[in-house]
């Protein structure tokens, strides 16, 4: 059956295959679904589309934040055991098929069909996606996870890069009335986008299925020794599954040590434009227009997306403990510095913030070499989807605690940087508990490895190791992997432009 070249069987790599095309076949994804954090340039006009409130519209990007970490949870298992092809491709046409729904929903007028597509089905699809290259990715890069790892969720940071300005663009074509001011586009050309954007997801996803492959079972890389990670204190040779992994005290301090990070990163991300208005407020009129706050929100992309690459990649060298240390320790001492002294300058604050949300990105990409530290390769992406319930856990409680404390203080466009103090403070707080819970890491206790098998990928004898014929140099691995990488640079490097362009307008 055709749908049986999707198994795992039929993606082990062949002799000669260059490792290097993973991390472009992991990107095709991440690019595709890190939409998901470029929905506010379609926001305004949905809600005038559909005559609703913001909050009514914002469901939908909560609704696919919550069915993310639903999704990774529950399908973890099925994503390792059935290989990355079939995930992907599953990840491709559900996403891409939440898109078409939800286009559906707008041109009917029917916000019950936006909840269901873009929320729930395209939600899974994000799901599925996110963690579907991750357990791939460092089975192909055992001697530098973080790096891999970085590479790829480094395009969920990307992707929003990349769909924020192409999106206002095809609204501007679909809609020759279209505000870029305002953000307020006609409901058909809404939908048009959604199409648009739909079928584009699908080719590029498709186009990184195609390319992914899982290495034969006695691979390694050229000159890497396993005994090397042995020496290593907290990185194991062994493997525990996703169900014993939930069992350890580790994954659970590991699980407060992100929902703290993405708290703590959240506290900033989801107020940007606003925040750094009231920061330099004079009475009633800030002294940052409103283009220099957008400046601000490019900018903070371009810490988040550094971040996650920089950090994650740095961690092979420091090791995964010692920089969450930096994350949380730092963290605090940043977020401090930002309550008291933030409002000094506009370069000050910018550079604080920065900081801080190129830490929040790099939690994100260090987290998975850290569960690969801890718990081996054998089902780290279904532990990774359990890991990342503290992502939709701290998207709720990251909005309802800084929103709680602005509301206590008055009303938006009349705050200053003092009325922002507690909840900066409160984040203080919360890094400190994800301090101390990451300081409480320790290896897994014996009891919870499983025994070595094929199955569970366990690392080959020296002997046994004849898969080295597969990691060739890359001037020798053809034009593939030229193109694949063109393919994801290209998209990245537009990205990365119009938001260098847009923040400029800060300064």
């Amino acid at each position: 059956m055709a749908i049986a070249v999707l198994d795992r069987r039929h993606t082990i790599a062949e002799p000669g295959f260059n490792r290097w095309l993973i991390p472009p076949a992991a990107l095709a994804v991440h690019l595709c679904i890190g939409q998901a954090y470029a929905t506010s340039v379609y926001k305004s006009s949905l809600v005038q589309h559909f005559d609703a409130s913001l909050t009514q519209i914002g469901i939908i990007f909560s609704i696919a934040i919550v069915m993310l970490g639903l999704s990774a949870a529950v399908f973890g298992t099925w994503v390792d055991t059935g290989g990355p092809r079939r995930a992907m491709v599953t990840a491709a046409l559900l996403w891409s098929g939440g898109f078409l729904v939800g286009a559906l929903g707008i041109a009917s007028n029917q916000l019950w069909l936006v909840y269901l597509g873009y929320g729930v089905i395209g939600g899974i699809g994000l799901g599925i996606g996110y963690i579907s290259p991750v357990s791939t990715l460092i089975k192909w890069f055992p001697d530098r996870p973080g790096l891999a790892t970085g590479m790829a969720i480094m395009g969920f940071g990307g992707g929003a890069m990349i769909a924020s300005p192409l999106s206002a663009k095809l609204l501007g074509i679909y809609d020759d009335k279209f505000d870029t001011a305002t953000g307020i586009a006609s409901g058909s050309a809404v939908a048009k986008l959604f199409v648009t954007l739909g079928l584009i997801y699908l080719v590029l996803m498709l186009f990184g299925a195609w390319l992914i492959r899982v290495p034969a079972d006695d691979w390694k890389p050229a000159g890497f020794d396993p005994a090397s990670v042995k020496s290593k204190a907290l990185v194991t040779t062994e493997n525990v599954s996703a169900a014993n992994s939930i069992r350890t005290r580790q994954f659970w301090l590991l699980w407060i040590v992100l929902f703290c990070n993405v708290t703590a990163g959240i506290g900033i991300l989801e107020q940007a434009a606003p925040m750094i208005q009231d920061f330099f407020r004079d009475g009633s009129t800030s002294t940052v227009s409103a283009a220099s706050a957008a400046g601000f929100v490019g900018l903070l992309s371009l810490f988040n997306l550094s971040g996650r690459f920089i950090w994650s990649s740095t961690s092979d060298v420091v090791g995964r403990k010692n920089i969450y240390v930096g994350y949380l320790g730092l963290g605090m001492v940043l977020y401090a510095f930002l309550a008291f002294q933030g409002s000094t300058s506009t370069i000050l604050f910018a550079l604080l913030a920065g900081v801080i949300i190129s830490f929040y990105g790099g939690g994100f990409a260090t987290a998975p070499a850290y569960l690969r530290d801890l718990f081996g390769t054998y089902q780290v992406g279904a532990i990774h989807g359990r890991l990342l319930t503290a992502w939709a856990a701290a998207g709720v409680a990251g909005p309802l605690i800084v929103n709680g404390f602005l509301d206590a203080q008055g009303e938006p466009g009349k705050l200053n940087a003092g009325d922002y103090r507690p909840a900066l403070l409160t984040m203080v707080a919360i890094l400190a508990v994800g301090f101390v819970a990451n300081l409480l890491i320790r290896p897994v206790a014996d009891r919870f490895h499983e025994e070595a098998t094929a199955e569970t990928d366990a690392p080959a004898p020296e002997s046994a190791a004849t898969g080295g014929g597969h990691d060739i140099a890359v001037d020798k691995a053809g034009p593939l992997l030229v193109i694949a990488w063109i393919v994801v640079a290209v998209p990245l490097a537009y990205g990365i432009y119009e938001t260098v362009v847009k923040a400029a307008n800060l300064f």
